[in-house]
């Protein structure tokens, strides 16, 4: 990789670190096309692959971003640049959003009785819900949506709408899931 592909890697996360409400993973779908689809700079596997190692270790999710750059850099030429490649996502990642949400919950909470304020804090959910819905069908299928997949869409409509309405604990909707994967019904 040269000088300006790293520049790019560094660009494109600092953009994607000002649209992650919700957590780095809300932006995991762009993560995909810039990676995998536009750059080939890592494979589905190692997407999916680096998702699933962070979501299973201790500690907070956004280490993904970390083995996706790590990825990145171990293709390019090895450990030195994998560990580089860590380094440019986790900044790019990290410092705006970090900085815009120190400064926007301190300029919120001196003006939280604001109605424009209670507003927007209200408006963010459901863009944050898309955002994890999104995540979650790329993640599913590694692909983009597609009309033939509609028993994935049915399993997915079904339980929001359990965990929307009733009290089912989380752990059975992901039983269900599984056994149905398991059986090739999803």
């Amino acid at each position: 990789m040269t000088a300006a592909d790293w520049l790019s890697l560094l660009a494109h996360f600092l953009v994607l670190s000002l649209l992650t409400v919700g957590g780095a993973i809300t932006v995991a779908p762009d993560m995909n096309r810039f990676l995998v689809q536009e750059r080939h700079w890592i494979d589905d596997a190692q997407f999916n692959a680096s998702i699933a190692i962070a979501q299973a270790a201790p500690g907070p999710n956004v280490l993904f971003v970390g083995l996706m750059g790590w990825n990145v850099g171990l293709n390019a030429g090895g450990y030195a640049t994998a560990f580089f490649g860590l380094l440019v996502t986790m900044t790019g990642i990290m410092v705006p959003s970090s900085v815009l949400a120190y400064l926007a919950a301190s300029w919120g909470h001196e003006n939280r009785e604001h109605r424009a304020v209670r507003a927007f804090k209200q408006g963010m959910a459901p863009v944050v819900v898309a955002l994890m819905m999104a995540t979650g069908y790329i993640l599913a299928t590694g692909k983009t949506p597609d009309v033939r997949d509609w028993p994935l869409w049915l399993v997915a409509f079904a339980s929001a709408m359990i965990v929307w309405r009733t009290k089912v604990h989380l752990l059975w909707l992901l039983g269900a899931g599984a056994v149905l994967g398991w059986f090739g019904l999803v």
